[in-house]
């Protein structure tokens, strides 16, 4: 594919992560495979420590809520008081998260479980986030000709930093200028990137918006964000209609200020 160039009153680059920066086979085939590797054998080490009391607590009531809004959940309450053994009320809450893995469940007790997790993992250097190769070195690049760039990922802030934080290049958060998540809105609303722009300080037709997902890209489009699509190995098929739309890069070296070499 041919380069592409960023328009000229561009101020800041805003990327996406699974697909864009990062492969979307990490989070699928690294980090939740972790979490049902490992869970148990974490409970067991940090059970007595408050953060972890406090995130079995959430879960106990995530529980609730379910039963309270007949909401299927799963088959065990939570219980981590003292008339239980420790090792029964480890089970209960393995089997409860595995079964809101298997669900698809997207629940608060679950991700901030999952996200002390992986702060874990990655700080003992069992887990490094994925970069692609063309990412550092292209965002070094746009940065030494006076752009701003930020992440914008279902994944939370903390999630980010850590992949980021702990990377397979080591620490490079110091290339972002910022980092945004769904508390902006989903990335499939317009109005998320018009938060965004107003969160950076600059109109929304300053922005470039680099993603995989063609949904994601008409959002920021109709915002009147610029927009790349990202074709990556593992990424899903553009239509006929959606390549002749949209820009399309395979690697960030594509990408191209507009009048310099």
């Amino acid at each position: 594919m041919a380069s592409v160039s960023i328009p000229e009153n561009t101020t800041a680059l805003l990327l996406d992560i699974e697909g864009t920066t990062t492969p979307i086979t990490f989070v699928k085939d690294i980090l939740f495979p972790y979490i049902k590797d490992h869970l148990e054998e974490y409970l067991s080490a940090h059970w007595e420590e408050d953060e972890c009391k406090q995130d079995v607590h959430l879960l106990k009531k995530q529980v609730e809520e379910d039963l309270r809004l007949h909401r299927a959940c799963a088959q065990h309450s939570l219980d981590q008081s003292g008339h239980t053994d420790e090792e029964k009320a480890i089970r209960e809450v393995v089997d409860n998260v595995l079964w809101q893995m298997a669900s698809d469940r997207k629940s608060t007790a679950l991700k901030q479980l999952q996200g002390h997790m992986w702060r874990a993992a990655y700080a003992a250097g069992r887990i490094k986030g994925e970069v692609y190769q063309d990412v550092v070195p292209s965002i070094r690049r746009w940065r030494r000709q006076g752009l701003k760039v930020y992440i914008y990922s279902s994944g939370s802030v903390e999630a980010q930093k850590l992949l980021f934080g702990y990377s397979v290049e080591g620490d490079v958060l110091d290339l972002f200028d910022g980092h945004f998540d769904t508390n902006m809105g989903t990335k499939v609303e317009s109005k998320s990137y018009v938060r965004i722009a107003e969160r950076m300080g600059c109109p929304p037709e300053e922005i470039m918006f680099l993603t995989d997902v063609t949904r994601e890209a008409k959002a920021a489009e109709d915002a009147g964000v610029n927009v790349a699509v990202v074709v990556r190995s593992g990424n899903m098929e553009l239509t006929e209609e959606e390549r002749s739309h949209y820009n399309l890069i395979t690697t960030f070296s594509q990408l191209e200020v507009t009048g310099s070499a």
